[in-house]
């Protein structure tokens, strides 16, 4: 055997091996492709169930939101009846209200001031009489 033979016999070992090292990584990175292309296949089979039930959810809570939609019209409409009744009430009523709660208290003032004027004589003559 020449010196060149026996360079490419070892360089040709050297090339297997080379060879049966890089195999096994793809070996398992072959295996990682499957997996994750089952796992894959999976989540897509599992997520039209999903997908229907989040359909169905948002179809009840559309249709939940027509009807608070309909509920808050109508106390919209509520509050401007209210409104409207407040302000006939005041604008009717609460005038001869006010006047009539103003005479009450002035009457009753009168009567209290009445009262305290008859009392203070007497106060002072049974002091008087004491001493």
């Amino acid at each position: 055997m020449s010196p060149g033979q026996i360079a490419a016999l070892v360089a040709a070992g050297a090339f297997v091996l080379l060879v049966l090292l890089l195999a096994i990584p793809l070996i398992k990175l072959g295996r990682t492709l499957d997996e994750a292309t089952i796992a894959i296949r999976k989540a897509h089979q599992n997520s039209d169930p999903l997908f229907t039930g989040a359909n169905t959810t948002i179809t009840h809570v559309n249709a939940q939101l027509e009807r608070v939609d309909g509920i808050t019209a109508n106390a919209r409409a509520v509050t401007g009846n209210v409104s409207a009744l407040t302000s006939l009430f005041t604008a009717t009523l609460g005038g001869p209200l006010v006047k009539a709660a103003a005479l009450s208290y002035g009457v009753s003032k009168a009567i209290r001031a009445r009262r305290a004027v008859k009392e203070a004589p007497s106060k002072h003559t049974r002091r008087r009489g004491r001493r």
